[in-house]
């Protein structure tokens, strides 16, 4: 029996999920010593097509609904897809570079419509060029920052981050590669999880989110002691849950509880009594806010101090590797010593040397940019590349991290931050009013797309990891997507201002922009921000490292919406109980195997018809009664059905044999 262990139901090793034991190592689908088709005419030309597309689709549906869909999935699906109907041979490969250039739409899209709206709902003037070069810059920032942490993310801490986006969009590209029986379980699961997402978007027959205010008793503690139970009950995120596991779901759960069941509850008793508003940009009285306005108001920024500070943490544990880095740049730069011979293919990274001339000649173009377009002197522009380059830097480790523990990258919550840090120094050496909120917006838009990129850019060399794809490759040809997505993206924010707007009636939501906006206005007029609750925060992250707790997971959890942490816990419970039914150590092996299949299938199904959704919707067909969507009958209908998927999932996992 070869390395690719026949028993295996993902058709990947038997180790590829699991902690590696001393003296094992990972072999990959394609091995290391032979060479593969990946980069050529076909697999980069259908990547930037998929940019083109899915940079129009993900940017529409974000300024719609405020919700930007992974778009590496669907194009992983799509790749398989023409592969298979072009009988072409050998494709994993090049469906991994058609992946990999495809997916950087999400990623520049995520980092433009966070930012660049709120100039437009501020009423100052954005041209294409500005976004265009915001976005481009930001990107390459992205992938030129992450490259050096590569092999710590994808090699060193294998097994020990369960990488939900990574698992789901490999199991894809190998079930499309191999055929057999996983991919018969991939195609059920995606066609479940996806007519069932399908439904409750275009639809409406029953409601995404099911909150406790459905019953008497909830309504009295949601209304009295602000104590609300919710769940969003889509397939996609469930599926994200399985693949998270029970460990860290509980703990981004716990951070997520602590928020809604300690720190509401107490804001909201103490606060009761005040008559006037309290905290930083607050308009209403604590006793006429509801549980959300208190945690968007106060306690989501406790969460934002948490990640912050489990960022700083981050850079302090992950020094050596930084070290090593540049250790190796200065070796290749001024010893003239070339190590890529000695590499074996798979750990292949672009040379050092290029690494650092890259980031400098980068923010060479930035300072200009800055300088001739966005600021009033050098010495700003100067200010404005720093802010840049050290946040970028310092949170590329977060955006890396929470992306491998929780396929979420907290880049909304990191560019907040970053907004008010800019605004109070652009303000302090003497920019403010509309040329400030122009400047500190556009630098929030570069270190936004830098994270976003960073974020998910670890996802598709992990991807490329697991199957034994050439990450110098990955990382060279991410540049052309990120170019491509970037001038994509500049042309449908501005065609999308003009047919809809971002304000008015009628106008698109954009509420991270709204958001970004709301906050930077009082800034640049000198008004405080909510400092103490910062701090309380990354006093918390402190305090969890302290007890061992890894403290971004819990901040995560503080930081991103209840409902949407939930169901990866009721996921992580599933994985858990299918895992451990039998005495068998392999049968439960196979059940936990299936399980990720089908929790694959559910993400990838999710994430498909998302897209599907979303094209309907730019043209005008939705079939959602909102006022039905939104009525206790409907939410409660939704949770009969999440119960009925939740049973599919375990019954079907329960399938899984040792023998398969």
């Amino acid at each position: 029996m070869s390395e690719h262990t026949q028993g295996n139901s993902t058709g990947l090793p038997t180790n590829a999920y699991t902690e590696l034991k001393p003296g094992e190592e990972y072999h990959p689908i394609m091995p290391p010593n032979k060479t593969f088709p990946e980069v050529s005419f076909y697999s980069v030309f259908w990547g930037l097509i998929m940019a083109v597309l899915f940079s129009g689709a993900a940017a529409y549906l974000g300024l719609k609904i405020g919700q930007v869909f992974e778009a590496a999935i669907p194009i992983a699906i799509i790749a398989v897809g023409l592969s298979a109907a072009t009988k072409r041979k050998n494709a994993l490969g090049e469906n991994v570079i058609i992946q990999s250039i495809g997916s950087t739409s999400g990623v520049i899209v995520a980092g433009a419509i966070f930012t660049i709206p709120a100039l437009f709902i501020l009423n100052l003037h954005a041209e294409f060029y500005k976004i265009f070069l915001a976005s481009l810059f930001g990107g390459a920032l992205g992938i030129l920052f992450l490259i050096p942490f590569r092999k710590y993310f994808v090699k060193d801490m294998h097994g020990k981050f369960p990488f939900p986006e990574a698992t789901a969009t490999t199991e894809v590209l190998v079930a499309g590669e191999k055929g057999g029986k996983q991919a018969a379980v991939l195609v059920l699961s995606g066609l479940v999880g996806g007519l069932y997402d399908f439904v409750i978007a275009s639809f409406g027959w029953w409601s995404e989110v099911f909150t406790s205010r459905v019953l008497p008793l909830g309504q009295t503690l949601a209304d009295k002691s602000k104590i609300v139970f919710k769940i969003n009950i889509g397939a996609a995120v469930m599926g994200l849950g399985y693949i998270i596991g029970l460990k860290y779901a509980a703990i981004i759960c716990a951070g997520s509880f602590v928020s809604w069941y300690v720190l509401i509850p107490i804001v909201s008793f103490i606060g009761g009594g005040l008559t006037a508003p309290l905290g930083a940009n607050v308009t209403l009285l604590i006793k006429d806010m509801s549980a959300e306005n208190i945690f968007s108001n106060y306690v989501r920024h406790i969460g934002i101090g948490g990640i912050a500070m489990a960022g700083i943490i981050g850079i302090i544990r992950s020094s050596g590797i930084i070290k090593s880095a540049v250790g190796l740049a200065a070796k290749e730069i001024f010893g003239g010593k070339n190590i890529e011979g000695e590499t074996e293919r798979t750990q292949r990274d672009l040379p050092m040397s290029f690494i650092v001339l890259g980031i400098l000649i980068t923010s060479i173009l930035i300072l200009l940019f800055f300088n001739f377009v966005v600021v009033d002197s050098f010495f700003q522009a100067v200010i404005g590349i720093l802010i840049v380059i050290i946040v970028s830097f310092l949170f590329t480790t977060v955006a890396a991290t929470a992306i491998a523990i929780v396929g979420t990258n907290p880049v909304s919550g990191m560019t907040l931050m970053t907004l008010i840090l800019s605004s109070i120094i652009l303000v302090s050496i003497g920019l403010s009013g509309n040329d400030g909120m122009i400047a500190a917006l556009i630098i929030g838009g570069v270190v936004c797309t830098a994270l976003s990129m960073a974020g998910a850019f670890i996802t598709d060399l992990k991807v490329g990891y697991w199957l034994g794809s050439t990450p110098k490759k990955q990382e060279g040809w991410k540049f052309l997507g990120t170019l491509v997505s970037a001038a994509t993206v500049g042309y449908v924010i501005l065609i999308l201002n003009e047919t809809y707007g971002f304000t008015g009636e009628g106008a698109l939501v954009a509420p991270q922009a709204n958001a970004m906006a709301a906050v930077i206005q009082p800034l640049m007029a000198n008004q405080p921000a909510p400092w103490m609750l910062y701090v309380a925060g990354a006093l918390m992250a402190l305090v969890l490292t302290m007890i061992k707790v890894p403290a971004l997971a819990f901040a995560l959890g503080m930081y991103i919406p209840l409902e949407l942490n939930t169901p990866l816990l009721v996921g992580g419970l599933i994985a858990h109980f299918v895992s451990t039914r039998s005495k068998s150590e392999a049968t439960n092996t196979a059940r936990r195997e299936r399980g990720t299949l089908i929790a694959s299938g559910f993400i990838a199904g999710g994430a498909l018809m998302g897209v599907v959704s979303a094209l309907l919707r730019y043209n005008d067909l939705n079939w959602v009664n909102s006022v039905w969507q939104e009525s206790h009958s409907a939410e409660l209908i939704g949770l009969a059905m999440f119960l009925l998927l939740c049973l599919y999932m375990i019954w079907d996992s329960l399938r899984g044999k040792a023998e398969e």
